[in-house]
């Protein structure tokens, strides 16, 4: 025999949602307490706004409250990490292969290309004492 354990977040005697963990029951039951908050902030608002309205923007803003109170200023937004680039394996039929000037792959191996860079002679000084 199998035991389960669940929990159901319970509003206004209904049952709105089953849970298989209480953390996750938790949280819910506390986007839900702000968006009944929220509701009632917009019942009291300048701006009418019917009674589905309000209920969907208090829970919208009630799930994304994180982008909400960084709009407000009230938190910083996160830094962004740049994720280090993953450095490609190669193989030695990919090193082999060179590409000529009609950008045709052939299998010859890669010539040697001569350094046509300036390189500088050692000198030597004397200095007369």
């Amino acid at each position: 025999m199998a035991v389960e354990s669940r929990f159901v977040v319970i509003r206004q005697g209904v049952e709105v949602e089953t849970f298989m963990d209480k953390k996750a029951a938790d949280e819910y039951d506390k986007m839900l307490d702000m968006a009944d908050n929220l509701s009632e902030m917009f019942e009291h608002a300048p701006v009418e706004l019917s009674e589905s309205i309000r209920e969907e923007l208090s829970v919208y803003l009630a799930q994304n409250r994180e982008d909400v109170l960084i709009a407000l200023q009230a938190k910083k937004a996160k830094a962004v990490q740049s994720k280090p680039v993953a450095k490609k394996k190669v193989t030695k039929e990919e090193v082999d292969v060179v590409v000529d000037e009609n950008d045709k792959p052939t299998s010859d191996k890669p010539k040697k290309v001569k350094d046509t860079a300036t390189k500088t002679k050692p000198t030597s000084k004397v200095v007369a004492a």
